[in-house]
């Protein structure tokens, strides 16, 4: 299950993540979404986990507790929207 984690702190890193939902379950992924221009951090992540229990644990644990002094939002990652291209409007 691909979750969602938001109002980050800027200082959170992937490894940090990692360690809070790990005493959950395996994790597979984390990645923390940066700027492009700046390489700061954008304030909110995913975390991949194999086991949709465990997921649904961490979910139902980490959403609206306090994580490095922000209160995290969690829950399920909606799929991302498909983009359209322009390049079929010549």
């Amino acid at each position: 299950m691909n979750i969602y984690v938001g109002n980050l702190s800027y200082g959170s890193t992937e490894d940090s993540l990692r360690n809070l939902f790990e005493s959950y379950g395996v994790v597979d992924t984390v990645s923390i979404i940066t700027d492009r221009q700046t390489g700061r951090s954008r304030g909110f992540g995913f975390v991949e986990m194999p086991n949709d229990e465990e997921a649904k644990a961490a979910i139902a644990s980490l959403d609206n507790k306090e994580f490095e002094g922000r209160v995290l939002r969690v829950n399920e990652a909606r799929p991302k929207p498909e983009r359209r291209s322009n390049y079929n409007n010549w």
